[in-house]
C-alpha cells in the first residue's frame, strides 16, 4: 500500500511539475523504487503543508554546499575534546579556531539564499565560553527561497583569551 501511495505521489508530481519547461519534471533513474523520491519529511514536520492533510508534495532537503574551511591563516584550532557541540545538528561543523592574541574565535554558522548567519558570545566564565551560532531567516513577502545553506566562517571576541577554557557552541534560529 505504502508503494501504491509513492507512486500515486511521484505520478502526481512529475505530471503537475511538467510545464514545458526542458528538464522541468524529469528526473535521471526516477522510476519507482529507486529512492530518488522518498516522500520523507524533515524531523518535527509534519510533510504537509498544514491545510491539507492529503498533500502529497514532496519537499527537497535541505543541501548543504561543499566547500574548503575558511581560516585565517594565523589559527589554531581548538583541540576536539574542549568543543561541546552536542546540541548542533549534522549541518554545522563542530570546530572552532582561535588567532590573533587568543580572544578571537572562529566558528562556522549557516547562511545563504534567504539566510543570514552569524555568532554571539551568550556565556562567558573562567571554566567555559558559550558561543551560540544564529541564523536568520529573511524572506521578502511574494518570494520563493530555496533550502540551499553553505557553511559560514562567524568570528567573535571574547574579553579574555580562550587558553583552556571549554568552548560550547549552541544554535538559535530566528525569523527576520
Amino acid at each position: 500500500m505504502r508503494n501504491a501511495v509513492a507512486v500515486v505521489a511521484l505520478a502526481a508530481l512529475l505530471t503537475g511539475c511538467s510545464s514545458g519547461t526542458p528538464g522541468a519534471g524529469s528526473q535521471e533513474s526516477g522510476s519507482p523504487g529507486s529512492g530518488s523520491a522518498t516522500g520523507t519529511s524533515a524531523p518535527g514536520s509534519t510533510g504537509s503543508s498544514g491545510t491539507n492533510p492529503t498533500d502529497t508534495t514532496v519537499r527537497p532537503p535541505v543541501s548543504i554546499s561543499e566547500q574548503k574551511p575558511v581560516v585565517p591563516p594565523d589559527a589554531t584550532p581548538v583541540p576536539g575534546d574542549k568543543v561541546n557541540a552536542t546540541s548542533l545538528s549534522d549541518l554545522y561543523r563542530a570546530e572552532a579556531y582561535v588567532f590573533g592574541d587568543g580572544r578571537d574565535v572562529e566558528v562556522f554558522g549557516l547562511g545563504g539564499n534567504c539566510k543570514e548567519a552569524r555568532a554571539e558570545v551568550t556565556a562567558e566564565s573562567a571554566q567555559v565560553v558559550q558561543i551560540t551560532l544564529v541564523t536568520v531567516t529573511k524572506q521578502p513577502p511574494g518570494t520563493m527561497c530555496t533550502h540551499e545553506v553553505r557553511q559560514v566562517p562567524l568570528t567573535v571576541r571574547l574579553s579574555a583569551p580562550l587558553g583552556d577554557r571549554q568552548l560550547a557552541l549552541d544554535v538559535r534560529e530566528e525569523m527576520g
